[in-house]
């Protein structure tokens, strides 16, 4: 009796241990279709301020002459570039140029050549004024008719791609004043932001969708009180977040009090001079964060604010060069990526870092301009100082640019690097050239 007794409770333990494997191996695979569901069905609200999901400004254009649209090819190569750093979010504007399209077709075709790939976008709707860009004089009080067009292009987009289009952003750098040629007031963003909130509502565009507007930190309320208007205080409470941009680098010659070595630590090193340079100009960005952050509250509305844009040239024979502020290197660049990276992910912010790659067509006639050299990748294909560590690490491996493997600039050799590398002026030069 006792063997009987010993072999049926046997029998029912390995009925129960059958039981429990079966619930577990339908509960993993549950989880993995959950897990593929969740992936494709991904909204701005999960994405947006999530380290995992790390986002860049791209702009994929490799020639002087900006009617040279790069081919689907090429983007493809630069989408793979992006991957292999671990972005999943890109930013671009301008959707009535082939780019923006071309650019979810690309990924679109990637996705499907590849279960695996993930990419996402930021879909920017350019805005100007009236005459903006023509021989007449741009008239800041009325809107382009053209608008409405970028606007109409963006939301097919947005329908036509709906797992990649996460957020449209109604205009870039569009309010801020010194955006002299094209800049509109508030209640046009506030009018096209309202158009889009209204297709979200009558299902004519996804309602995870979210609507905002990039533009600087100023713009947003952070700056002149000028800017304070009550068309602003609207925006701020129809947006779904606040996209500000922000740029210490322009401020180390248009408000350089923060860049100037103070006396203090005049007896610092050279390196150690630039490493603390580069710290201040990391609080800078944090202060131009807060003050659209205390902007905002100061409203009674608490809504995310993510950067939309910030970045550090690598060569100017202008304002940032050898003879101005002497912000402009590989080194520092390098140091700001990865402050920024670090503050941001910590924070549970977006930075849309500007930008992946350099592009020449925006300062066409000064190759060394600082706007054509932002990039962390040069057009073709060397990773500057910031991505060296994942050249070591294997990660651009049988990837291309233009033909050419990814590899380092200066040949990895950073002596020659820190050569280049010049010495914010003491605070007083500065004081004496203002």
């Amino acid at each position: 009796m006792k063997y009987v007794k010993n072999g049926i409770r046997t029998i029912i333990y390995i009925l129960l241990m059958a039981s429990v494997s079966s619930c577990k191996n339908k509960t993993t695979k549950e989880s993995k279709i959950d897990t593929v569901k969740e992936a494709s069905d991904l909204s701005a609200k999960d994405i947006l301020g999530n380290p995992d999901y790390v986002a860049i400004s791209y702009g994929g254009y490799r020639h002087a002459d900006h009617d040279m649209e790069p081919t689907l090819e090429e983007l493809k190569e630069d989408m793979k570039i992006l991957a292999a750093m671990n972005i999943k979010i890109l930013r671009t504007y301008k959707v009535h140029l082939p780019h923006a399209s071309n650019v979810l077709k690309a990924i679109s075709e990637l996705k499907k050549e590849d279960s695996s790939f993930e990419m996402y976008m930021m879909l920017g709707a350019w805005i100007d004024c009236k005459n903006a860009w023509t021989d007449l004089e741009p008239d800041h009080t009325q809107e382009s008719e053209r608008n409405a067009v970028e606007i109409e292009e963006a939301v097919r987009l947005a329908n036509l791609y709906p797992d990649i289009v996460k957020v449209i952003a109604v205009g870039n750098e569009a309010m801020v004043n010194w955006a002299t040629s094209y800049y509109v007031q508030p209640w046009v963003i506030l009018k096209w932001v309202n158009h889009l909130q209204d297709l979200k509502k009558t299902g004519k565009l996804p309602k995870s969708l979210w609507i905002t507007s990039s533009d600087d930190f100023s713009s947003w309320g952070g700056g002149d009180a000028g800017y304070h208007t009550e068309d602003l205080e609207k925006l701020v409470r129809t947006v779904d977040y606040i996209s500000m941009h922000t740029y210490p680098y322009h401020n180390t010659h248009y408000n350089p009090a923060f860049w100037g070595v103070p006396d203090e630590k005049t007896g610092l090193s050279d390196k150690e001079k630039i490493d603390t340079a580069m710290s201040r100009a990391l609080e800078f960005a944090k202060s131009q964060y807060d003050s659209v952050s205390n902007y905002m509250k100061s409203l009674g509305v608490s809504k995310p604010i993510h950067i939309g844009e910030t970045g550090w040239a690598t060569v100017s024979n202008g304002h940032y060069g050898s003879t101005g502020s002497r912000a402009t290197d590989e080194y520092k660049e390098g140091l700001y990526h990865r402050l920024m990276r670090d503050w941001t992910d910590k924070a549970g912010i977006s930075c849309f870092y500007f930008e992946g790659f350099d592009e020449p067509w925006k300062d066409a006639k000064n190759p060394e301009g600082s706007e054509n050299h932002f990039g962390l990748i040069t057009v073709d294909g060397k990773a500057k100082f910031a991505l060296w560590d994942l050249v070591d690490k294997g990660v651009f491996n049988g990837l291309t640019r233009n033909g050419n493997p990814i590899t380092k600039t200066y040949k990895g050799d950073k002596e020659e690097l820190m050569k280049t590398v010049l010495v914010p002026p003491n605070a007083n030069e500065i004081a004496a050239h203002r």
